[in-house]
C-alpha cells in the first residue's frame, strides 16, 4: 500500500471526525423536526433540504474565486477553519430551536460553514497528494470517510434514544470543532507559509455527499 504523508493524513481524519458527527444526526434529523418542532410538515422538511443546498452551491463559487486569488496556503487554512467553527455553531444552535424558523436558519449557517470547508479542504489537501497515487489518497479519503458515517449512522439511532437529540447535538458540534483542533497538529499548517500551488482539479464528492 502506497505511504501517506502526514499532512494528507491529518486531513482524512480531519474530515472523518466531522462527517462522523453529522452522520449521526443526518439519517434521524427529519425525524426530529417532526417530532420536535412546532409548525413541521412534509413540506417544511423539503424547503430545508432547499435552504442548505442552494445556499452553499451558491456562496461557495465566489467563495473559491476569492480563495483562488491568493498564492499559498493561509487564506485556504483560515477559510477551512472557520467553516468548521460555524458548522459546529450551527449544531449547537440546534439544540435550542423550537420553530421552523430556527431550523431554518440553522440550514442556512450551516450551509454557509460548508461552503467554506468544501473549496478550502479540497484546494490545501490536493496540494498535498502524492501525484502518483492521486487516485489511491482520494479513495482512501472517500472510503475513509464512508465507513465513517456508515457507522455513526447505525450508532445515531441508540444514543439519541439513550441521551437524546438535543446531547447528540453537542456531540455533532464538539466533533467539527474537534476537527478544526486536529488541523492545529499539522506542522506545516500550523503557521501557513505561502507555497507554489499547482492546479487540481478537485471533484470532493464522496458517499453521496458534495
Amino acid at each position: 500500500m502506497p505511504k501517506v504523508n502526514k499532512v494528507v493524513k491529518y486531513f482524512i481524519l480531519s474530515d472523518l471526525v466531522m462527517w462522523s458527527g453529522w452522520g449521526l444526526i443526518d439519517p434521524l434529523f427529519s425525524i426530529f423536526v417532526i417530532q420536535n418542532i412546532q409548525g413541521a410538515s412534509l413540506v417544511a422538511i423539503g424547503f430545508l433540504a432547499t435552504i442548505y443546498w442552494i445556499t452553499k452551491g451558491i456562496l461557495q463559487i465566489p467563495i473559491s474565486i476569492f480563495l483562488d486569488k491568493y498564492d499559498g496556503e493561509r487564506d485556504d487554512f483560515y477559510a477551512l477553519v472557520l467553516g468548521l467553527l460555524i458548522i459546529g455553531i450551527g449544531a449547537f444552535s440546534l439544540t435550542l430551536a423550537t420553530a421552523m424558523r430556527h431550523v431554518y436558519l440553522v440550514q442556512f449557517i450551516k450551509a454557509i460553514g460548508f461552503a467554506l470547508y468544501i473549496p478550502s479542504w479540497s484546494a490545501i489537501i490536493s496540494r498535498h497528494l502524492d501525484k502518483e497515487h492521486t487516485a489511491f489518497e482520494w479513495a482512501l479519503s472517500s472510503s475513509t470517510v464512508s465507513f465513517g458515517i456508515g457507522a455513526a449512522g447505525l450508532l445515531g439511532g441508540s444514543l439519541a434514544t439513550v441521551i437524546g437529540f438535543k446531547f447528540l447535538f453537542l456531540l455533532v458540534g464538539i466533533m467539527a470543532v474537534l476537527s478544526a483542533a486536529l488541523l492545529l497538529l499539522v506542522p506545516d499548517l500550523i503557521l501557513p507559509r505561502k507555497t507554489a500551488s499547482r492546479s487540481v482539479e478537485i471533484d470532493h464528492v464522496r458517499a453521496g455527499l458534495k
